[in-house]
């Protein structure tokens, strides 16, 4: 088996992996090597097969790695596509290759590892299916949300056109140009881009959703206001989520539903029960509200031929006949698609960082493998007493609490982060949304968050012990913490 060393090995070349390589690469030398692993055939993650529609709906100068700026050359509010994103990352890549040796291996697929003599042996496969092992002193797994196209719903009738919008382009081909309905499932981010790109390209075009339970987004437009709005208007994401993680105590998340709904939120449809962490412009939200035909507030779960007809089957028990022809998209499950199996955030005395939903330490990956990276090469990740989450277990348990625990977990590490780390390192965290704003604002942002986090912290411990003992999940401090650590 062919083998090689290094001194650090990332698995994962998405968002997730390449902030971990820019953390590594301010650690080491010029000549030492990283090892940059992953299975698909270019640096990316789920940018490269996600669907071609796709739109970065946050603010694009806060999708990067580490403090990397864009070379786009268009207004911060811009919406970068994928093209775009992808371009970014390869950028990224070659300005983090600049500073440290960094070696890729895509097409390979990560096996196993173990700790032994202080190193870390990484078994991969290749594209050809040899295998390979890798000494490191480092491992790092980046897999963050693990992201993987969806497929065409398996549906009974022959009568509707079951597709996957990762397979089909709705701006193009057959769909685009048949005038029959079509039939959007979900209503999540990749269901309102969906919409939307239907509508914009077909004006005019029947299009309808069986939205589910609903789902409501945060109000870009609120957050992230444009022009001068950026002085002093909007609501900065530090100030949220401590009204959020203040308001919810583990147990009331109908009421803080009602609360972000009602003070921050955009939806198209009349009912949302859900939130995941997408954003939506009025303009947008609009947009699609005016494009949708019908909206069905239920769950699909068939289509079945009936009388020369076809009708949907909703879990309800009700039916609803649609024209033959018709184009089922589906567009559920990207954020629950896969089982994985639960590993800690760190092993090997240290030597071992794993970044994934089963042992969550932040709400967004990107986050989580930028600071716990320094964490590790400061000698810090086995000491501080983060929490960890089980998110994959918690979503299927609760959706409605998923995200203010999420919100909670990352203002309780953040608190202990802050304590560990050189105040440089958020300095440079270009990940930061509240650069979307002014310096002064910022400024402004960073003194709330540093006068209030000490005095919050107990109240966040709780709300999570909470959230672990009336959910059943695994949430708590991962590493006990050293004598002096509160």
């Amino acid at each position: 088996m062919p083998s090689e060393d290094c001194d650090v090995c990332i698995v994962g070349a998405g968002l997730c992996g390449l902030n971990a390589l820019f953390v590594a690469s301010t650690y080491l030398r010029p000549d030492q090597k990283i090892i940059l692993i992953d299975r698909r055939p270019r640096v990316g993650g789920m940018w490269v097969d996600t669907y071609p529609y796709v739109r970065l709906h946050q603010p694009h100068p806060m999708f990067t790695a580490g403090n990397i700026k864009w070379t786009l050359g268009r207004e911060p509010s811009y919406l970068a596509t994928k093209p775009e994103v992808l371009d970014h990352f390869s950028y990224c890549l070659q300005q983090i290759k600049q500073r440290v040796r960094v070696e890729e291996r895509y097409g390979w697929d990560f096996q196993s590892a173990e700790t032994s003599g202080g190193a870390v042996q990484v078994i991969c496969r290749d594209g050809d299916g040899q295998m390979h092992t890798i000494r490191t002193d480092r491992l790092i797994k980046a897999y963050g949300v693990r992201v993987t196209p969806n497929d065409a719903l398996e549906l009974s009738s022959d009568r509707v056109r079951s597709v996957s919008p990762d397979s089909c382009d709705v701006r193009s081909g057959e769909i685009h140009d048949s005038d029959t309905p079509v039939w959007v499932i979900g209503s999540g981010k990749t269901a309102m881009d969906t919409v939307h790109a239907l509508i914009t390209s077909s004006p005019g075009r029947e299009v309808n959703m069986v939205a589910g339970s609903g789902t409501f987004f945060a109000s870009r437009d609120r957050f992230f206001p444009a022009g001068s709005r950026r002085w002093s208007g909007g609501t900065s994401l530090t100030k949220l989520s401590i009204e959020m993680t203040r308001l919810f105590d583990g147990t009331n998340e109908d009421d803080v539903t009602r609360w972000f709904r009602s003070a921050y939120a955009t939806c198209p449809t009349q009912q949302a029960d859900h939130y995941m962490a997408g954003v939506l412009s009025e303009a947008e939200n609009a947009a699609i509200a005016a494009g949708l035909n019908d909206v069905v507030m239920d769950h699909l779960v068939d289509v079945v031929d009936s009388n020369g007809s076809a009708d949907l089957v909703l879990r309800s028990g009700a039916r609803k006949a649609v024209t033959p022809g018709s184009w089922i998209v589906n567009c559920t499950g990207y954020l629950a698609n896969g089982e994985y199996p639960y590993e800690p955030y760190v092993c090997g005395n240290g030597s071992i960082l794993s970044i994934q939903m089963r042992s969550a330490t932040m709400h967004l990956t990107s986050f989580a493998a930028y600071f716990a990276t320094h964490l590790m090469f400061l000698g810090k990740l086995n000491t501080v007493p983060l929490y960890e989450l089980d998110l994959q277990d918690l979503a299927q348990k609760s959706k409605k609490a998923l995200v203010y625990s999420m919100f909670t977990l990352a203002q309780h590490n953040l608190s202990l982060i802050s304590d560990a780390l050189p105040v440089k390192v958020f300095r440079d965290c270009g990940l930061d949304f509240n650069r979307w704003y002014p310096m002064p604002r910022q400024l402004m942002g960073t003194a709330r968050f540093m006068a209030t986090h000490h005095r919050d912290r107990e109240h966040l411990r709780r709300t999570l012990d909470t959230v672990a003992e009336r959910f059943d999940v695994r949430c708590g401090p991962l590493v006990t913490a050293p004598a002096g650590v509160a």
